[in-house]
């Protein structure tokens, strides 16, 4: 009897602790009121009244969520943002955004989830975006580009969990380092049917040399085994030195402004090359004068990712053939 009490309680503790969860299981989700004065405190002026309109037409259309789930027996803080309203039965689309940044600096909060994943959502995404192992309040530290991918990956497992979420249909959409995370994570799942990279790193050889603090305030700081693995970890964090292990069902869609300054437009430049080289499916927009941020091409930014998504993601679209054609 003893024994018996044992494994119901073992049991019981495997459906409700994390430390029996398995990855990408949802650990806890908390709804985001649209607290338009808490959101927006100490904007004054034109872009308070901008985003004020903003978050008006963002509650109406959207639900907003605090998540944490499991990867690799950490606890990963993030976000789900779904439409307002799904319909019995349907199965929506899904998007995975991979953030910019390191540890605090870049990451997501209430505001720049509502507004950065929204649009994808009102579009009729489910979307989920990771904070990445130890940021947030999440348990672990991440490893710019290491182990941390796998908090990308468990993204996937999330999602099949939902029951509004077509699994099957799954985009993925990094900004900068998120960038580098999407390509790393198109070299080792084939689960992805097309991808964005905004002002992406692809070459991190080339931005540690553009950008000498990189190397000593992010890469030294939390890449394990910095100093002995440096050449090791650059490659394996530097796209562009292997486009042929990419996913190649995933057409790439690349944003970069010219006048990008933390991570240079030949970034871009290069891995458009590269991608030419093996034949994998991508197309290049170059926003002449754009910052890292495409700030002043946001709505033409949105429009080119919403199309793209809704083209191989949503509607499973064939990428036409690139051998060399026609007339």
């Amino acid at each position: 009897m003893k024994k018996i009490a044992l494994l119901k309680t073992l049991l019981a503790l495997a459906l409700v602790s994390p430390m029996f969860a398995a990855d990408g299981q949802l650990l806890s989700r908390e709804p985001v009121p649209f607290d338009r004065d808490g959101l927006l405190e100490g904007l004054e002026g034109e872009r308070r009244q901008r985003l004020q309109s903003m978050l008006e037409h963002a509650d109406q259309t959207i639900e907003l969520s605090r998540i944490t789930y499991e990867s690799d027996g950490l606890a990963v803080r993030g976000y789900l943002v779904v439409p307002k309203e799904v319909k019995d039965g349907e199965k929506l689309p899904c998007v995975i955004y991979n953030r910019g940044g390191n540890r605090e600096f870049g990451a997501l909060d209430d505001l720049p989830a509502a507004l950065m994943l929204g649009p994808l959502a009102e579009r009729g995404y489910v979307v989920v975006a990771g904070q990445y192992r130890g940021n947030g309040g999440g348990e672990g530290r991440e490893e710019f580009g290491g182990a941390d991918v796998r908090d990308v990956l468990n993204l996937i497992p999330l999602l099949e969990g939902l029951e509004y979420a077509d699994a099957s249909r799954i985009g993925m959409f990094g900004w900068s380092r998120g960038g580098m995370m999407t390509y790393q994570a198109l070299a080792r799942t084939d689960r992805i049917r097309a991808a964005v990279i905004g002002a992406g790193v692809a070459d991190s050889f080339e931005w540690v040399a553009d950008r000498p603090e990189m190397e000593t305030g992010v890469f030294a700081e939390l890449v394990p085994d910095w100093a002995d693995k440096r050449e090791q970890a650059l490659e394996e964090r530097s796209a562009v030195r292997w486009p042929e292990k990419l996913h190649k069902q995933a057409p790439i869609l690349i944003l970069h402004g010219t006048g990008d300054s933390r991570v240079s437009p030949t970034q871009a430049l290069k891995m458009a090359e590269a991608l030419l080289d093996a034949r994998h499916p991508y197309r290049l927009m170059m926003f002449e004068g754009g910052d890292h941020g495409l700030r002043v091409f946001r709505d033409e930014v949105d429009e080119a990712v919403g199309e793209w998504l809704d083209r191989y993601v949503r509607d499973g679209e064939s990428w036409p053939s690139l051998q060399p054609h026609g007339r």
